[in-house]
């Protein structure tokens, strides 16, 4: 389904009625020998450990593209951190929109959008932005210490253009011209075609008023009611639905707890790109040629399932895992392997399986999926059928 409407999402089990109500056996130790390295999965990268952009005191890029992450298709991303007073510069991004999601600190973002549109507005933590491709951007930390920040494009090798490399792209008389101004007043700037990155701020963040307000660009995610709230686990959205500026890009702000699981599953003409905020986890993707990846997870670790792959989510740790899970549609396609069952006749399902139709297990139907299910069963060890 593509819960293309909030009223078409699952609602949570009422008392007695699908939840687990025997013991969770608890998650079994896994052997160090069973810990999958992410460099060692084609779908998996350490976004702590990704190429540099930019490194200095007043913060740092690293980035997952294409060059470096080569399975990732019409999406990437970047771990964005800024020192107090700092600022990353001005600058858009020639083919992929932007959303970003703030893990800790207090910015400023102003906006410079088509026809003269400009906003500025403050993101603290559990709050996102977008950008379309195009729109001049900044980001200011104005806090008193480092903010992080997530962010994600709507291309796998995004194009970027800094101000400060536009400006150095022209001569001083045709800036002057822009500006009305003598050639020589340009001359005292230091300009080049590179791009800093991010820059030390001189003086003190100007804040406007105003910057608080609500503004189109920005999307409270934390703060908003999780249309899907289970005991075992729960998932706010960030889609169209409820974000009218989203064009490209969506996210999922996913926890589950120990005694749940995100239900096997696969996103119709929608790719997805984990990014591992909290927890241990493990997942299989079941590739074309009939192989399966099995792999785990830790934080800082970023993950990549092309569209329509088969996979699923289960926690191996013995905290709660919060994933950001972006896709590269502005609301993602989504079927279950429950809804899967319920879709088929008993005698389609025993012919597939090669068994008599009193041999299926019972099924329970399920017109819609609910996308995290409690765990019935102990984790076990080896992961996929297919190990």
């Amino acid at each position: 389904m593509s819960h293309s409407s909030l009223a078409t999402l699952p609602q949570p089990p009422t008392e007695g009625k699908h939840l687990n109500l025997h013991p969770v056996v608890p998650n079994p130790p896994l052997a160090d020998n069973r810990e999958v390295h992410a460099n060692q999965s084609r779908h998996v990268r350490s976004l702590d450990e990704a190429d540099v952009q930019h490194e200095s005191e007043w913060g740092s890029i690293r980035r997952l593209t294409k060059d470096t992450f080569p399975i990732l298709e019409r999406i990437s991303i970047k771990r964005l951190t800024i020192a107090p007073g700092a600022i990353r510069e001005p600058h858009w991004h020639a083919n992929a929109d932007e959303l970003t999601y703030c893990l800790a600190g207090d910015v400023l973002v102003s906006i410079l959008d088509d026809a003269d549109v400009f906003a500025s507005f403050t993101l603290t933590a559990g709050e996102m932005f977008h950008v379309q491709s195009g729109s001049l951007h900044h980001i200011e930390n104005t806090g008193d210490t480092a903010a992080e920040l997530i962010v994600v494009f709507s291309d796998a090798s995004p194009e970027d253009f800094s101000l400060h490399g536009a400006f150095g792209a022209m001569s001083d008389a045709v800036l002057g011209n822009a500006y009305g101004l003598p050639a020589a007043d340009f001359a005292r700037l230091t300009r080049d075609t590179s791009s800093p990155d991010v820059v030390p701020g001189v003086g003190a963040p100007v804040i406007s008023d105003r910057a608080g307000f609500p503004d189109p660009h920005k999307f409270s995610v934390e703060a908003s009611a999780p249309p899907l709230d289970y005991p075992f686990g729960n998932a706010r959205l960030a889609r169209v639905q409820a974000w009218p500026a989203l064009r490209s890009l969506s996210m999922y702000s996913l926890r589950i707890e120990t005694t749940g699981m995100r239900e096997p599953h696969w996103h119709p003409e929608t790719a997805e790109l984990g990014f591992v905020q909290q927890g241990r986890a493990r997942m299989s993707i079941l590739d074309p040629d009939g192989s399966v990846d099995t792999y785990y997870l830790k934080p800082g670790d970023v993950y990549f399932v092309p569209r329509a792959y088969p996979h699923q989510i289960e926690v191996i740790g013995d905290e709660q895992i919060h994933f950001l899970i972006f896709f590269d549609q502005n609301t993602p396609g989504d079927i279950g392997y429950r809804a899967s069952a319920s879709a088929f006749s008993s005698r389609v399902l025993a012919s597939v399986f090669g068994v008599t139709e009193d041999t299926l297990p019972d099924f329970p139907f399920t017109p819609i999926d609910p996308l995290i299910v409690s765990r019935e069963n102990p984790v076990d060890p080896g992961g996929a059928a297919a190990d």
